[in-house]
């Protein structure tokens, strides 16, 4: 353990949960939430996530055509254990037959067991648009399917896509979330049959069902290339979605929804893909 660590208060004045689900997105040692603030904490400076953060913000304002003020304090200190803080707070989290649980807990018969690390990489089954996924990929997703899991990210959409049956693909923009899924998909005795860092646009084939835990604006931007991905017939699991922009996502993609799962403010689609001829 190392003698200091990094703190980063972030308290914007609005869009919390846009900038919070993409702070998720970079940062893999968990986030902390007090009121309006968001705190995050590693051993590491995190100028490179406030510098994104920034950018993300900038993007925000130009798209609703509104300042969106964020107070940012970055603070090193004494390092007083706060990694065993943190996992004395999380606890194992079952979701249909899926049962999450850390490293520090045993798996729980009868279930299946997914052992996911929160305090190293985002999707751990606490956040409720991963919940959303999994109540998604336990209904839709059938022994034998192809799947594609867009913006993986700890790769435990993926992993429950797998212990299901199905064949798996997954990708992220971020090399290290390809890294971290890697290891979590060897720590499950899970498989995949192939995974790239980038984004939809390079898969090589299509498949039954595409999933992409991501934020709204994003599902929006990349809609085309996820729907290039998919087969006829087949199906998108999107999540990441706040409910005031629901209707944006389900306008851009304009295919039909098979059902909407919320949670909280957060929902998730499940929407069919049937071809440029079938909307």
């Amino acid at each position: 353990m190392q003698e200091f660590y990094y703190e980063v208060h972030i308290t914007p004045s609005s869009h919390k949960e846009e900038i919070e689900s993409f702070l998720m997105d970079y940062f893999y040692n968990g986030i902390e939430e007090q009121g309006d603030t968001l705190i995050l904490r590693s051993e590491e400076p995190l100028d490179s996530v406030i510098a994104k953060l920034q950018e993300y913000v900038d993007a925000l304002q130009e798209i609703f055509d509104e300042k969106i003020d964020v107070k940012i304090e970055q603070e090193r200190k004494r390092n007083e254990d706060w990694i065993e803080k943190y996992k004395r707070s999380i606890l194992p989290v079952e979701v249909e037959d899926f049962y999450i649980y850390p490293s520090w807990f045993e798996a729980k018969e009868g279930k299946i067991n997914i052992q996911i690390d929160p305090a190293l990489a985002f999707g751990s089954g606490h956040h409720e648009t991963t919940r959303g996924c999994l109540k998604a990929i336990k209904k839709y997703c059938k022994p034998g399917m192809e799947v594609l899991d867009v913006g993986t990210g700890s790769g435990i959409l993926a992993i429950a896509a797998n212990k299901l049956g199905a064949t798996v693909e997954i990708c992220d923009t971020d090399e290290l979330a390809i890294a971290e899924a890697r290891k979590n998909f060897s720590l499950n005795k899970a498989k995949f049959q192939d995974a790239w860092v980038g984004s939809a646009s390079l898969a090589q084939k299509k498949y039954d069902i595409v999933i992409a835990n991501i934020v709204a604006d994003v599902l929006r931007f990349i809609a085309n290339d996820l729907k290039n991905t998919c087969k006829e017939g087949g199906v998108f699991i999107l999540s990441g979605i706040i409910n005031k922009f629901r209707y944006d996502v389900i306008r851009r993609f304009n295919l039909p929804i098979i059902e909407e799962i919320a949670d909280g403010d957060w929902i998730t689609l499940i929407l069919e893909n049937r071809g440029e001829n079938g909307r």
